[in-house]
């Protein structure tokens, strides 16, 4: 079901919806306006603003009136089949002795005594005994099956001399439902046909479309054409209880719903074959059972679901419900509801409708018929609001979420329309018919109170009409109020007004509250919260346009508050002695200065974050990244930034009134936008992958090498030699020294202090803004909105930018590290590092370089920053060495006594980073880093065999052969990710490649 239909604003003075706890729905009075019912009051207005009731139920697509209310009697019959008057074996036995009329059967409605119209204040009709009568003789008239052929010559002459006999509930039902007897007979016949023999078969397990669909023949109708149209209705109503409204979800999945849908779309242009033999009809039966079947969760059920899914139920439901008014005089009651209603009752277990929301769809039918016929027979409004008071106890037990949404639904439906008409009563209820508000004042505060809205503020004891006062009360006060309304200057309008109300106010109290008590306890206090909220609105519409606090504006709030005291002892007099009072007068949207001071507020706090999205943007344009000074080690915008917001936050908590959690909040999650925008901007430096050499393709594999015979062992098509020929290039790669840490690696330290920096002083701001002495408890204030739910914020302030800093550091401290090692140190690190001879080109002076760049990187760094950044250079530093060792291009050859040498050099450069910084990086952190490096050095002393078959069971793996067995099948070239280790079948082929060749192959 969709949301509530949204109530109606209005521009005017507001009309509050209700002032007591408790309304005597047993205390109405029954205004019977003196229209003649034969006029035509039942005309469909032109203007839908007649009446312009909002439906609270979705409607239907491609489904008319008619097609529903067709359907809801169908379903009706099938329901009563077994009850007297529908079919049934004794349905129509009747006992009529036309000497005595006090004897009947018990399915004729004699002489009605209502116990439904009584409960609700309806009249009884007391029709004469021919409204209700039709031929006698045999009781099923002219709508029963077995009464004979209508086409006998003799039926004509028969029936004019049968004596009239009072209709049954059947023939009521069916004529309330405007169902012709050439339909009613047809279904008669079709369900009598069908369930032969299944008396005792419940109506929920029936479902009744498929069993028309495959009894009904074309023959039962007058042509092809109506008997289509027959048959897409039937097949609209399954697509929209089991596809479009069902009760249970259908999976997207589902293959009986496709099918089902693939038949209703075939029947749009042709008929459906429904014969014995017929696979389209097998089909369509197999799909509807497997959809109308189902149960909550997959759980066993033995109802069928294909009519209660909501809106579809409800639909069916009201339709039947419709048919207790007189289709001769809609604005009456039949006087036979008591029956019809029982036999409605019989379809809530197909429709899936219980006593809770039979009393909803009841109060609403009621309703709705009171405005749609014209708003003429009070005893419908008046009957509608005895039913909420069943529904309102309904409401206290029933927790069922679809109940809930639905009671939602119907109740606003009803409030929007009633308070439409109250806040504009004198618009729609002129002089004459002032009467209906004393029904609609009552309706609308019962529904208000079930939706927990009323505005209660006395109790007001038995037998008080307070409802009808009330009305009054309101309406008199809300009328005067709307003269008031005069054009000119605001503020003067506002000042004008003000002394007008107060007059009325007082005239209202020492003139009319006296008399008015004796029916009503509190009329002053309900004239006083009229006219209170009827000012406030116009109030409040100034203040929204004040942006400063002038003259007149101090002028206009000054008179208002002395207006307000004027209201409150009104009420405070009016509730004398009683708590009640006080509730009235603390439940009042006051009229505060500090309202104007909130407002003014918040445009400052606007106002003072728009200048640090102007520091930010020009940070953005000028920032250069050098430092500041040597004590201040981060960027000149950040110091600026951080300074505006501290001046900010003092001046903040400066201005002269109680600051609340809420305004703190609103400052404080600018801050963190404006703070996280410059962290992005910070970290913003590029990416690691930008510094990483490009690797170069695998040289030095001749075609006679031992792994190019392996690899044609392995891969007996040869299809994959092209592989291998494609990567056997040769690349020049050229030598192009840099300096030692360049001025971009700086200012990528300077990035990095400026994030640190970020850190340590928003958690000073922080303090800033929770500890001050001037912030107020989270209680609740005048200027504050008590109709908004207020999320007070528990955690930090600057939550967000917290979580994003750590990142942004990694980060930058990820970017500097590649580019100290692969830009600014290549030329005597990847560049020269094991060129042509691993003897004659050690890492030593590839050492002496980066203690020089580490000692002069924790120089610059602040402390916080450098345990980052030195862990980050090791990790750059293990990966240049890894591609010395396995893509270092055909400069690089290795023998397998490089090992000892090479592992030399490895704990060389390990021995740096567990020395270096004072222990900025833990031992457990270097040697979890070192072991992968150390497991590609340990490759070169394997011989080849051992290198090939670690290869083919890493190639085979990661292929999804598996294992050693790889006869037959093709090897194609392992993928360079990179992620050197000893089990990746890339590191391995690029490491040695023939024993007796003395040298490995990259």
């Amino acid at each position: 079901m969709g949301p509530p239909a949204r109530r109606e604003s209005y521009s005017g003075p507001l009309l509050p919806t209700g002032y007591h706890k408790e309304h005597p729905y047993h205390q109405h009075h029954h205004h019977h306006l003196s229209y003649p019912h034969d006029q035509r009051i039942f005309e469909v207005v032109a203007n839908d603003e007649a009446y312009d009731i909002v439906s609270p139920f979705d409607k239907l697509e491609r489904f008319s009136e008619d097609d529903i209310r067709e359907t809801a009697y169908e379903i009706f019959f099938t329901a009563c089949r077994s009850s007297p008057g529908f079919g049934g074996r004794n349905a129509h036995s009747f006992h009529i002795n036309i000497n005595n009329q006090n004897e009947k059967s018990s399915n004729v409605v004699m002489s009605p005594t209502s116990r439904v119209k009584k409960a609700l204040g309806l009249k009884m009709l007391k029709r004469s005994p021919s409204r209700r009568m039709t031929s006698g003789g045999n009781s099923g008239g002219p709508s029963s099956p077995i009464s004979g052929s209508t086409g006998s010559p003799l039926y004509h002459s028969m029936s004019m001399y049968r004596p009239r006999r009072p209709m049954t509930s059947a023939e009521i039902m069916r004529q309330q439902m405007k169902v012709t007897e050439h339909n009613d007979n047809r279904l008669r016949k079709t369900i009598m046909r069908t369930l032969i023999g299944q008396a005792g078969r419940r109506a929920e397990t029936i479902i009744i479309p498929l069993e028309l669909l495959r009894h009904l023949k074309p023959t039962e109708f007058s042509d092809s054409h109506e008997y289509h149209m027959w048959q897409k209705r039937q097949l609209r109503v399954l697509e929209l209880g089991l596809l479009t409204h069902p009760l249970i979800t259908v999976e997207k999945n589902s293959t009986f719903a496709s099918r089902l849908k693939d038949i209703i779309r075939n029947c749009e242009t042709k008929q459906l074959d429904t014969g014995k033999n017929s696979d389209t009809m097998r089909t369509l039966c197999n799909s509807i059972v497997s959809l109308s079947w189902r149960g909550q969760n997959g759980a066993p059920t033995d109802v069928c679901h294909w009519a209660d899914g909501f809106p579809l139920n409800i639909h069916f439901y009201n339709s039947l419900l419709q048919a207790i008014f007189d289709i001769r005089d809609e604005t009456l009651v039949l006087d036979e509801v008591d029956e019809l209603l029982e036999l409605i009752k019989k379809t809530w277990s197909i429709l899936g409708i219980t006593k809770s929301i039979h009393n909803i769809c009841f109060a609403w039918i009621l309703f709705q018929q009171y405005v749609v016929t014209g708003q003429i027979e009070s005893d419908l409004l008046s009957a509608s609001n005895i039913m909420l008071s069943e529904v309102a106890n309904d409401a206290k037990k029933e927790k069922d979420s679809f109940y809930l949404k639905l009671l939602t639904s119907v109740l606003t439906s009803m409030q929007s329309w009633g308070e439409k008409r109250l806040l504009n009563y004198h618009e729609f209820y002129p002089r004459g018919t002032i009467c209906q508000i004393e029904n609609l004042i009552p309706l609308v505060l019962s529904v208000s109170k079930i939706l927990g809205e009323d505005l209660m503020i006395t109790d007001v004891g038995e037998g008080r009409g307070n409802g009808d006062t009330i009305a009054i009360v309101d309406s008199s006060v809300n009328a005067k109020y709307a003269e008031l309304q005069i054009k000119g200057e605001l503020s003067t309008i506002l000042l004008h007004i003000a002394k007008e109300t107060e007059e009325l106010a007082i005239k209202e109290r020492q003139n009319f509250s006296p008399t008015l008590k004796k029916w009503h306890p509190t009329a002053s206090a309900s004239a006083a919260l009229m006219l209170h909220s009827c000012y406030g609105h116009v109030l409040r519409q100034y203040l929204s346009d004040v942006t400063s606090l002038t003259r007149e504006a101090v002028e206009v709030l000054q008179r208002a508050g002395k207006l307000e005291k004027v209201f409150i002892q009104m009420v405070v007099e009016d509730n004398e002695g009683d708590e009640n009072g006080k509730t009235v007068v603390k439940d009042m949207i006051p009229y505060e200065v500090d309202s104007v001071i909130l407002n003014l507020l918040r445009k400052w706090i606007h106002e003072s974050l728009s200048k640090g999205k102007e520091c930010l943007q020009r940070a953005k344009e000028t920032e250069t990244w050098n430092p500041k000074s040597k004590s201040e080690p981060y960027a000149q915008s950040a110091a600026e930034l951080v300074k505006l917001a501290k001046t900010t936050v003092e001046e903040f908590f400066q201005i002269p009134i109680g600051i609340t959690e809420e305004l703190v909040q609103n400052l404080a999650e600018g801050l963190e936008t404006i703070f996280q925008d410059y962290v992005m901007f910070v970290a913003a430096c590029g990416s690691k992958q930008s510094y990483i050499p490009a690797l170069p393709p695998l040289t030095r594999c001749n075609r006679d090498s031992s792994i190019i015979k392996f690899w044609r062992k392995a891969s007996p098509c040869g299809s994959n030699l092209a592989e291998l020929d494609h990567v056997t290039g040769t690349t020049n790669e050229g030598h192009n020294p840099r300096p030692s840490t360049s001025r971009g690696t700086q200012r990528l330290y300077i990035r990095l202090n400026t994030l640190h920096y970020l850190l340590a002083q928003l958690n000073s701001i922080e303090k800033l803004l929770s500890q001050n002495p001037s912030l107020v408890p989270p209680t609740r204030h005048y200027f504050t909105n008590n109709q908004r739910s207020q999320s007070i914020k528990t955690g930090s302030y600057f939550e967000i930018v917290n979580t994003s800093l750590p990142a942004a550091c990694q980060h930058v401290s990820e970017v500097a590290a590649y580019r100290l090692i692969f830009l600014d140190s290549n030329s005597v690190f990847y560049d020269s590092l094991y060129i042509e001879d691993v003897a004659n080109a050690r890492i030593r002076p590839a050492l002496r370089i980066l203690k020089q760049n580490l000692t002069l990187m924790t120089t610059l760094l602040v402390d916080r920053a450098q345990p980052l950044a030195m862990k980050e250079v090791m990790r750059a530093s293990f990966d240049a060495f890894l591609m010395v060792l396995l893509a270092g291009g055909n400069s690089r050859v290795f023998n397998r006594s490089d090992h000892v040498m090479i592992q030399e050099d490895f704990e060389s450069l390990n021995k740096v980073f567990c020395t270096c910084g004072e222990g900025l990086v833990s031992e457990n952190v270097v040697e979890r880093e070192a072991a992968v490096v150390e497991g590609v050095i340990e490759l070169m002393v394997q011989n080849t065999e051992q290198l090939m078959e670690d290869f083919s069971i890493a190639t085979c793996e990661t292929s999804g052969i598996g294992g050693m067995n790889i006869n037959g099948q093709k090897l194609h070239m392992p993928p360079t990710t990179g992620r050197w280790n000893r089990s990746d079948p890339n590191t391995i082929l690029r490491n040695k490649r023939d024993g007796s060749e003395g040298k490995k192959s990259t």
